[in-house]
């Protein structure tokens, strides 16, 4: 954490050095989406976990490319990201989701509707998912991971579940992520190599983590 008390992310280190950065990182998914790719792989994985109807957190939401689809088909869906230019974006393109700035590392997640929304698992309150996809949390300053995964266990429901997904190489081995999803009182359930379920091995260079709490 810097002598400011806030942590020093890369993203914002990227906003700070390109004023444009933010603008430029919605327009290329927005041409993207223009040109036909498939964007929505992730939010399909998340999909075939909980039912519409669910509770979901998109953890570092950007503009909600995940978020948005899930809430167009029914899920309660609030989104948060530190980026004010991605949630404007977020709040206009899907106005049916709660968008909500913030720093992943010390927001009040309980702040949320959709986190005291009637389960759909059963459970207690809290989120059904949670998903942080994107490489979200290679963009977390270092010092804040483990607050971040604290506080997004904290916000899960009974029978919740935390997915993530980031590629390798990029300053977080996925053998740290094991370790602190295990200090943040995260137990992994599954892992693989991409968003459409290829095994997970030694060698791969994506990983996709389902987790839960641990139970007490």
């Amino acid at each position: 954490m810097s002598p400011s008390g806030r942590y020093s992310h890369l993203w914002d280190r990227l906003r700070a050095e390109n004023p444009e950065h933010s603008a430029r990182y919605a327009r290329r998914w927005r041409d993207l989406a223009a040109e036909g790719m498939d964007l929505d792989g992730e939010a399909r994985f998340v999909g075939a976990l909980v039912a519409p109807g669910s509770s979901v957190l998109d953890a570092g939401c950007g503009q909600g490319r995940v978020g948005g689809y899930l809430a167009a088909r029914g899920y309660a869906v609030a989104g948060v990201d530190l980026d004010e230019y991605l949630i404007a974006e977020a709040s206009r393109s899907f106005p049916e989701a709660e968008w909500r700035v913030g720093d992943l590392a010390t927001f009040d997640f309980s702040s949320l509707a959709a986190a005291s929304a009637e389960p759909e698992s059963g459970g207690s309150a809290g989120f059904d998912a949670i998903v942080s996809a994107g490489n979200v949390l290679t963009f977390v300053d270092p010092s804040a991971r483990r607050p971040a995964l604290a506080g997004l266990a904290g916000a899960l429901g009974a029978r919740g579940r935390l997915v993530t997904g980031f590629g390798a190489g990029r300053g977080y081995s996925f053998e740290e992520y094991a370790d602190d999803l295990a200090a943040s009182g995260l137990a992994i359930l599954h892992r693989f190599s991409s968003w459409d379920l290829r095994g997970f091995d030694a060698g791969s260079d994506f990983l996709v983590c389902v987790s839960e709490r641990v139970s007490a």
